[in-house]
């Protein structure tokens, strides 16, 4: 139940284990995950199992139809935390989420540049 000073969440680490254990029972490679999600390299794939980042709702969507499952069943809730918990982890989401830009900006000028 969602209350005022809880705020439920994606146990980032038991969901990168739990994609892994999926994609691994299908039998796909990580270069396969990466050519069937249009990914430019095969990191994003890698943070997602190690549980340092979540994949996009899009890249979620896919990965659910190719693993069979619902995407709800992609994700690994974690216990509601107190409202002061939950402010930082949304920070720490947002810088995430920024830092994997600016690789893949950087990757981008990489990729351009060869």
């Amino acid at each position: 139940m969602i209350t005022y000073n809880s705020y439920p969440y994606i146990d980032l680490v038991k969901t990168g284990g739990h994609l892994k254990r999926l994609v691994r029972r299908r039998r796909y490679s990580v270069r396969e995950i990466q050519a069937l999600l249009h990914l430019s390299c095969p990191q994003p794939v890698y943070r997602w199992f190690k549980g340092q980042a979540l994949p996009s709702v899009d890249h979620l969507y896919v990965l659910s139809k190719l693993l069979g499952v619902h995407m709800e069943e992609l994700v690994v809730p974690g216990k509601e935390e107190p409202e002061g918990e939950a402010l930082r982890r949304r920070q720490y989401l947002l810088f995430q989420e920024e830092r994997e830009k600016q690789i893949m900006r950087y990757w981008k000028r990489v990729q351009q540049a060869a």
